[in-house]
């Protein structure tokens, strides 16, 4: 794995965060989102066929309540059976009160981009246990919800549990109780490798997320638990392509025994004590034979925070099983724009890192750029609706560019729950290309001109020259 020294990366920084204050995360106004406002928007990223169609060529169902529950609700309509597609007639927050979602009838596509204003999930997280299911442009965003410590509230924002053929787009997933976005399972399933590695999660793609803030002591049984994501043990084909880790104290991703992982063009902002991290723990697999696991990671961008230990390295190996390891192009540096390692270790144990001098996942059709290019192309359009972001989503997004932020251990301290006001517009499919479930027009609703800045009053007065 190579580090690419930037001898003036401060200022580097600097100008890409004056860049995104003014201009980048405009969607509308920027390339990576929209070339002209009568084209159809889509992202200029390519990448290849994606595992599955979602709900295509299924039945509409409309979301027409904010009710937790009941008729017309999205609780209502991910528990429909059949083959649909999930749109939204109405925007704002969508409180569970506790109750977690679950998804467990396939052939599913949930189009949040479809929503007059940003869907909002507070209070829950959703655990995936289908196949052939898309998400796209949902915000979930977990939070401790007053639990005592070590009471056992302990949510992801999002995993998947034994699923295939998933692909989750453009979401936001903060402060999450466990892991924010997650693919995980039974770790053997049946006899063989090939058994186990059927019986878990696998062809999973996370592209454009952003998963933030996981909560470090909570209401989590085993105390401190802020954490990116968990690769369950034989996960296979997981793929990880222009998403942000931010504020998460490990696990951006932990990748544990056998799985199999692709990490292209993601930032990781603010580890604490861990970044990626490989880890086939000897206590979990008693009584079976090991599995290689493999990691490719290219042009990636690792950045340290104000709670990310000194001389943290990208990638750390822990337990006792090895991993292959392919490595091109990733960046790591401290706060101060200092180089980082590139590997270190946890733990004695025998395991060992085997580099590989090609890519070990398959990287045919990505549009893959150079590190140095990332920061600035990823903050532009990573999470939920970019073309019309919620203000949490610009705080951290904000906040990441300027080097600013802190691992947290409730929502509180970073203002609390959304508020949104409800919003209501009807979906009219004749406007929408349902295939691809983007406008004809190519604008979509709630989309914004101007830079999207969380301003108080006094800041708005004065870019508009008042005193």
């Amino acid at each position: 794995m190579t580090f690419l020294p930037t001898p003036r990366l401060r200022d580097v920084r600097l100008r890409h965060a004056r860049l995104l204050l003014a201009t980048a995360l405009l969607p509308l106004a920027a390339p990576v989102w929209a070339e002209t406002p009568n084209a159809p928007a889509q992202t200029s990223f390519a990448h290849p066929a994606d595992p599955t169609k979602g709900g295509a060529g299924g039945r509409i169902i409309r979301v027409t309540t904010l009710a937790k529950d009941g008729p017309g609700s999205f609780k209502e309509a991910i528990e429909a059976k059949g083959p649909r597609i999930v749109v939204f007639e109405v925007g704002g927050v969508i409180d569970m009160g506790g109750t977690e979602l679950v998804i467990k009838e396939p052939f599913l596509t949930i189009a949040g981009q479809t929503a007059p204003s940003p869907v909002t999930l507070i209070r829950t997280g959703i655990d995936l246990h289908g196949h052939d299911v898309i998400i796209s442009h949902l915000r979930i965003m977990t939070g401790a919800m007053d639990k005592p410590h070590f009471s056992g509230w302990e949510p992801d924002a999002f995993s998947t549990v034994a699923a295939h053929n998933v692909v989750i787009e453009h979401c936001s997933f903060l402060w999450a109780i466990d892991e924010n976005m997650s693919a995980s399972g039974p770790r053997f399933t049946g006899k063989t490798v090939q058994d186990w590695r059927a019986g878990t999660s696998h062809d999973v793609v996370y592209r454009e997320n952003l998963a933030a803030e996981g909560l470090a002591f909570a209401s989590h049984s085993k105390g401190e638990h802020s954490k990116g994501s968990l690769i369950h043990d034989n996960t296979t084909n997981i793929t990880f392509y222009r998403n942000v880790w931010a504020h998460n104290v490990e696990r951006s991703p932990l990748v544990k025994g056998g799985a199999q992982v692709a990490m292209v063009n993601n930032i990781i902002y603010n580890p604490g004590h861990r970044a990626v991290h490989y880890n086939l723990m000897a206590l979990e697999w008693a009584g079976h034979d090991y599995v290689t696991g493999e990691i490719t990671a290219v042009g990636n961008v690792m950045r340290g925070g104000n709670q990310t230990d000194p001389g943290l390295p990208f990638l750390m190996l822990g337990g006792d099983g090895d991993l292959a390891f392919y490595g091109k192009d990733n960046r790591a540096v401290d706060r101060h724009g200092l180089p980082l390692p590139m590997f270190g270790r946890y733990g004695e144990t025998k395991a060992k890192l085997i580099t590989s001098d090609k890519p070990l996942a398959k990287l045919d059709g990505y549009t893959i750029l150079p590190s140095g290019d990332v920061e600035t192309s990823v903050l532009s359009s990573v999470g939920a609706r970019p073309w019309d972001r919620d203000p949490q989503d610009i705080r951290v997004l904000f906040f990441v560019a300027e080097g600013r932020g802190d691992i947290i251990d409730d929502e509180k301290q970073v203002g609390g729950y959304p508020h949104a006001a409800e919003k209501r517009a009807p979906f009219v499919e004749a406007a929408w290309d349902l295939t691809t479930m983007t406008p004809k027009n190519g604008a979509y609703p709630g989309q914004k001109v101007g830079a999207q800045e969380k301003l108080s009053d006094r800041d708005k007065a004065m870019r508009q020259g008042g005193v």
